[in-house]
């Protein structure tokens, strides 16, 4: 898939997908276009230990680029690892401990925006999981 094919719907449908397939917890999709001009969409996804939470930021870094060609134009984190975000422009990607998931509420502030169903992102990212195959 070229780079001209793949909007940040699709991209955001198969980030969540890698995110599923390394045990991602709690997977959510919003859509923040019509509400924003920070990204289109928000991926949302929490881990059970600050150790999950950096190899599922690393898994979605490594496989971004490996299948996409792409790198984050940004990305930040929490010193303890509990908070972790990429930034690739069309999509951002934010992973958090469960904890610090409750205590930050994204859907909760984000609740205008059109949440994405689990049964679209994983039917527009099937071919992406390493399940499926």
């Amino acid at each position: 898939m070229t780079e001209k094919e793949l909007n940040s719907h699709k991209f955001a449908c198969i980030i969540a997908q890698f995110l599923d397939d390394k045990l991602a917890k709690d997977i959510t999709i919003l859509n923040i276009s019509n509400v924003s001009s920070l990204a289109d969409f928000f991926v949302i996804a929490s881990g059970d230990s600050t150790t999950q939470v950096k190899a599922l930021m690393e898994t979605v870094k490594e496989k971004v680029k490996n299948t996409f060609g792409r790198l984050p134009l940004r990305t930040e984190n929490d010193l303890k690892n509990r908070w972790n975000l990429l930034d690739y422009g069309d999509v951002v990607v934010h992973i958090l401990h469960k904890q610090e998931r409750e205590n930050y509420a994204l859907e909760k502030f984000w609740s205008h925006a059109f949440s994405i169903s689990e049964d679209e992102w994983r039917k527009a990212a099937a071919e992406y999981s390493e399940y499926s195959k």
